[in-house]
């Protein structure tokens, strides 16, 4: 009889898919397969939530996954480091902290970082919207720089205005206004004419109403070129001559992928992004697996948003098990037109899908906020323990 021949399936970050591979083979382990994941932080937020908890209404528990519990629950070995580089002639993959780490699979799902090459000053003097526990230590930071020194003036800038620059606009807006600040700017910057190039004109036009009724100053049509100290205050230099400044800067500007990807030999679309089949497998390197934002999928051109990593979890999960056991893998096809919803900061949501677009709702908001716990539900460990007797 054949014996049974261990694998390492390594799991670089903590994404949204990955989160539900560690979820599934929790609950449907594999024998002889070991499962390890490499991440730098033992909490991973949920996106969907992340524009909640800066308004102040989630707290930070409720938006973020434990994934040292659930590497328990699934038997993995969890590495909290940061990787720097992979082997892929000896199959290895280098950190920060560890030796070299093993693997005959890996699977990769860390997200992207907002570019900032294009812009002087920006790595030097902006916060980066990604990644997000970094922004967040620099918001509770600013929190409590307020409470402490009782600010009531406060001048915010945000470059990028896709949908995380403006949900990022709006919660911010709505969580230091609760903190007291009686006078707060709000300036958004956009390179092109309108908010939100991806997304459906109505949806365009309903935000930018919704921007400027919450006195939210939009710079749109304007390239920022450089970010620089001026005395106590930043100030942000546009092509056009326009000169705004700001106490802290934030950055939400497009996609990057990160350094030691680029450099690693996988093969890459110009940006960087890994390039991935139907399977979600590497088009050069067949042990090789990719999803979220630092995937772009070869036969389908998808934008760098959270539903596709949640969806991609499962058919991520199946394809890693039908590797070990030499089955066929499946294909994941992508949903052609899917639901956003989109946070407005004061407990209101807008919604749309396809060319439907419904305005700012409380109701839309108390939708949105049942999806997410019962998303997140699934990863508390009490109820991964009735799933299993069950």
């Amino acid at each position: 009889m054949k014996k049974n021949i261990a694998k390492n399936i390594v799991l670089i970050g903590g994404g949204h898919s990955h989160a539900i591979v560690l979820k599934l083979f929790g609950i449907h382990p594999l024998p002889g397969v070991n499962l390890i994941l490499i991440t730098p932080d033992r909490y991973t937020p949920y996106s969907g939530m992340l524009p909640g908890h800066i308004a102040g209404f989630y707290q930070y528990h409720e938006c973020h996954i434990d994934l040292q519990n659930l590497c328990k629950f699934a038997h993995t070995k969890l590495y909290l480091d940061q990787v720097i580089g992979l082997d892929l002639n000896h199959q290895k993959v280098f950190c920060v902290n560890q030796p070299a780490i093993d693997f005959d699979i890996l699977s990769i799902d860390i997200g992207s970082t907002p570019e900032k090459s294009s812009i002087s000053g920006a790595a030097e003097y902006t916060i980066a919207s990604k990644p997000v526990t970094q922004l967040l230590e620099h918001w509770h930071q600013l929190q409590e720089n307020i409470v402490i020194n009782s600010l009531k003036n406060l001048s915010i800038g945000i470059v990028g205005g896709g949908a995380g620059g403006v949900e990022l606009a709006l919660s911010m807006q709505t969580g230091l206004q609760n903190l007291g600040i009686d006078n707060l700017q709000i300036d958004l910057w956009q390179r092109s004419d309108q908010l939100m190039p991806n997304y459906h004109l109505s949806v365009q036009k309903i935000i930018k109403k919704t921007l400027i009724n919450h006195n939210i100053k939009l710079h749109l049509g304007e390239t920022v070129l450089e970010i620089s100290p001026q005395q106590q205050k930043l100030q942000v230099k546009c092509q056009s001559g326009l000169v705004v400044e700001c106490d802290q800067v934030f950055s939400v500007t497009q996609a990057s992928a990160a350094d030691w990807v680029k450099n690693s030999g996988i093969g890459t679309d110009p940006k960087g992004f890994i390039l991935v089949d139907d399977n979600l497998k590497s088009i050069t390197h067949p042990h090789i697996f990719a999803v979220g934002d630092i995937a772009t999928m070869i036969n389908y051109h998808l934008p760098k948003a959270g539903v596709f990593a949640v969806r991609q979890g499962k058919p991520l999960y199946e394809n890693l098990r039908r590797t070990i056991l030499g089955k066929s893998l499946i294909c994941y096809k992508p949903q052609k037109a899917y639901l956003s919803l989109i946070t407005t900061g004061n407990r209101q949501a807008l919604a749309n899908r396809g060319s439907l677009t419904l305005p700012p709702h409380p109701l839309l908001w108390s939708w949105k906020n049942w999806i997410d716990h019962h998303f997140m539900a699934q990863f508390q460990i009490d109820f991964l323990e009735v799933v299993l007797k069950v």
